[in-house]
């Protein structure tokens, strides 16, 4: 019984010692945290925080963000500092953590009157997603790639639209939905050409159909008629092939109104010599 009881004593010890241990090991973490934003209240964390995002210290304000909300759950700016979390992964180019941030709003405070702000911001995550280095400071063709960031962008600010009419970022969303579009109907020319290459002629004339039927009055219509004239013929379809020429030379006897992306530059002769346009 008596050794029982040892064995007892000495296990409760273990733990008590392990746990000072754990105990003290964590303090001096939170010591250091504790210390850096010592003395500083709600507004001090939103002033500095603010700071951070004017510099373009954005790493920096997450950090100041996340503990202000860390320490005030439950303030008068909890919601805005939600938001301004959002904000601050998005311009330092953390798109799913913006995403993820957004949502998390949403789902917290559907009844927020800047709601409509997080849907927003959803949109121009996804429609800068894409947009890197090259993109900034050479002319590319962003039609080229993969549509999915932008099908996302539409159908978020698509939400906004349909959910906020009167919010007063719909006109800055409709229009990127404009731009979203016309790269969309104009992916879809440039998939259709990249079959008729290949002589995969069906394929090239039914893609080239669709940007006739999903997105009128784009700039993309011309080229897709095109595509159809030389599928078809090709095809030995030439009533097909003569009708796409014949509503080519109606509606566009100059030509596209809206020309091609310019090629002339020297960025876009590079990606034309590797491959990565039409």
């Amino acid at each position: 019984m008596r050794l029982i009881l040892i064995k007892i004593l000495f296990i409760c010890f273990l733990g008590l010692v392990l746990q000072g241990c754990e105990t003290l090991g964590l303090s001096s973490d939170d010591k250091d945290k504790a210390d850096e934003y010592a003395g500083w209240n709600a507004e001090k964390f939103r002033s500095e925080a603010k700071k951070s995002v004017d510099s373009g210290s954005y790493e920096k304000a997450i950090k100041i963000y996340e503990a202000l909300e860390s320490r005030y759950p439950f303030g008068d700016y909890a919601a805005q500092t939600q938001l301004d979390i959002a904000y601050a992964y998005y311009k330092n180019g953390d798109a799913d953590s913006a995403i993820a941030a957004a949502e998390r709003f949403i789902k917290i405070n559907p009844r927020n009157p800047h709601v409509d702000y997080a849907f927003y911001l959803k949109g121009l995550v996804n429609y800068n997603r894409d947009i890197g280095f090259i993109d900034r400071y050479l002319p590319t063709d962003v039609s080229q790639r993969d549509p999915g960031s932008a099908g996302d962008a539409y159908e978020n600010f698509s939400e906004l639209i349909r959910r906020y009419p009167g919010s007063r970022y719909l006109a800055d969303a409709r229009l990127r939905m404009i731009a979203l579009r016309n790269n969309l109907a104009m992916h879809e020319v440039h998939v259709a050409r990249y079959y008729l290459k290949r002589n995969a002629y069906v394929a090239a004339a039914n893609r080239a159909s669709e940007v006739l039927e999903k997105y009128q009055r784009t700039p993309a219509v011309p080229y897709a008629l095109l595509v159809m004239q030389d599928a078809y013929a090709e095809l030995g379809m030439k009533d097909l092939a003569n009708d796409a020429k014949r509503v080519y030379q109606q509606n566009y006897p100059d030509g596209p109104p809206v020309p091609e992306h310019n090629k002339s530059t020297i960025s876009h002769r590079v990606w034309d010599f590797i491959g990565l346009e039409e």
